[in-house]
C-alpha cells in the first residue's frame, strides 16, 4: 500500500469516528434537556398548587373573620333590642305609677267634697226632701259618684264587715247588740279606693 493510500484511509477513519461521537453527544443531549422541561414543570405545578393553597388559607381566614364580625354585630344588636325593651317597660310602668300617683291626688282632693255633698244632703230637712232642689242635688251627686267609679274610686266596705287595718281606721270601741265583737258597727268617714290601692281608710268604731 502506498502512503498516498495510507493517508486517505486515516482521514476516512478519522471522520467516521467524528460522525459517531457527534450521533452520540446528541442521544445524551436530547434526553437531558427534556428532563430539564419536565421538572420545570413538576416546579411549577408545585408552585401553583402552594399558592392556590395559600389563597384557599387566606380566603378561609377573612370568611372566619367575617363570621366573627357579624356573630358580634348580631349579639350586640340582640343586646340593644333587649336594653330598648327593658328601658321601654320600665318607663311605661314609671308612666303608669306617676298617672296613679297623679290620679290618687286628684282624688283625695275630691273626696271631702263628696263628704260635703253628703253633709248637705242629710241635712235637708224633711219637708223639703222631694222638693226640685233636693233632687237636683241628687242628681248631680249620682252623677259625680258615677264619673268616681268610672275611673276606678269605689267606697270602702265597712259596717258588718270584720275590722280590717289595711282599709278601716278604728278610732273608738263601742257596745253593740247586732255585731259581735271585732266587727265594724259604725262608720264614721267612708273610705274609698283607686284601683287596687287605699286612697282614704275608713274611720269606723269597731263593736267591743
Amino acid at each position: 500500500m502506498s502512503e498516498q493510500e495510507k493517508d486517505i484511509l486515516e482521514e476516512e477513519l478519522t471522520e467516521s469516528e467524528t460522525t459517531e461521537d457527534a450521533l452520540l453527544a446528541q442521544d445524551e443531549t436530547v434526553p437531558v434537556e427534556n428532563t430539564d422541561e419536565e421538572v420545570s414543570d413538576e416546579e411549577s405545578e408545585d408552585r401553583k398548587e402552594k399558592k392556590n393553597g395559600n389563597k384557599k388559607k387566606k380566603a378561609d381566614k377573612k370568611a372566619e373573620a367575617y363570621e366573627a364580625k357579624i356573630a358580634e354585630l348580631e349579639d350586640r344588636v340582640k343586646r340593644q333590642m333587649a336594653e330598648f325593651e327593658n328601658f321601654r317597660k320600665r318607663t311605661e310602668k314609671e308612666k303608669a305609677t306617676m298617672f296613679e300617683m297623679g290620679a290618687k291626688s286628684v282624688v283625695e282632693k275630691i273626696l271631702p267634697v263628696v263628704d260635703n255633698f253628703e253633709r248637705g244632703l242629710a241635712a235637708v230637712p224633711k219637708e223639703e226632701k222631694d222638693s226640685p232642689f233636693e233632687e237636683g242635688m241628687n242628681m248631680i251627686y249620682k252623677q259625680l259618684m258615677t264619673e268616681l267609679e268610672g275611673i276606678g274610686v269605689k267606697p270602702i266596705e265597712a259596717v258588718g264587715k270584720e275590722f280590717n287595718p289595711d282599709f278601716h281606721n278604728a278610732v273608738m270601741q263601742v257596745e253593740s247588740d247586732e255585731y259581735e265583737e271585732g266587727i265594724v258597727a259604725q262608720e264614721l268617714l267612708k273610705g274609698y279606693m283607686y284601683r287596687e290601692s287605699v286612697v282614704r281608710h275608713s274611720m269606723v268604731a269597731v263593736a267591743q
